[in-house]
């Protein structure tokens, strides 16, 4: 294994995170702006009102692209078992 070969893996593992975290933090996201625009026009300051509705967002997104994550992450590691395998 070489330097190229290292920096390739630890790439590629960057973009698996990237990519199956990428669904949960766009949802938390959008649904923190919505709120933060709600509070700022009512001028309502419950500190309940963050976080419930983002544990829930983000609970239903985990949900709904549960089946897209694990394939990225499935599709991760038998790219590192291959390359264990048949050697770099």
């Amino acid at each position: 294994m070489n330097e190229v070969d290292a920096l390739d893996l630890v790439r590629e593992a960057f973009w698996t995170i990237i990519i199956s975290s990428g669904p949960a933090v766009a949802a938390a996201m959008i649904i923190g702006v919505t709120i933060a625009l709600f509070q700022a026009l009512t001028q309502v300051q419950e500190m309940t009102l963050t976080f419930i509705p983002k544990i829930l967002v983000i609970f239903l997104t985990l949900i709904a692209s549960g089946t897209f994550v694990g394939a990225k992450i499935a599709s991760f590691t038998d790219l590192v078992y291959d390359k264990i395998e048949h050697g770099f």
